[in-house]
């Protein structure tokens, strides 16, 4: 009967190293943006972005057909990183509505300090 309960809590303590960190189901709305560039200057949240060798005409859409990271920008400043369908085939749900405010319902998982959202549709707020 020890030897059973010991393996239950091995096979308890596996499962839970192997999971992904809690997810918890969350709306959140945002401005789609180039998780990369917004980082690089906060000031890029639309399709033009301000480079290091100068402004780039539809840098934010080109990344995204690239199948960089996309994310969702909050207006509390929070930004969460666009994962799951959404993310798939090289972000092709996500580039029609870069620089658009959407809403996005999806499991939101937290990971050093790296907010993300897994989903697979949205629902356009506004351009």
């Amino acid at each position: 009967m020890g030897k059973m309960f010991a393996g239950f809590i091995v096979a308890a303590f596996v499962v839970a190293l192997g999971a992904p960190a809690f997810a918890a189901t969350e709306t959140v709305k945002g401005q789609i943006v180039d998780q990369a560039c917004y980082k690089m200057d906060k000031s890029n949240t639309g399709v033009d972005h301000k480079m290091p060798k100068g402004d780039t005409k539809d840098c934010a859409i080109g990344c995204a057909k690239a199948g960089r990271p996309m994310a969702i920008l909050t207006s509390d400043g929070k930004v969460y990183e666009i994962a799951g369908g959404l993310a798939a085939e090289k972000n092709a749900k996500i580039i029609a509505h870069v620089s658009h405010t959407v809403e996005v319902t999806g499991d939101v998982t937290e990971k050093e300090g790296k907010m993300m959202i897994a989903a697979d549709s949205l629902k356009m707020i506004s351009k």
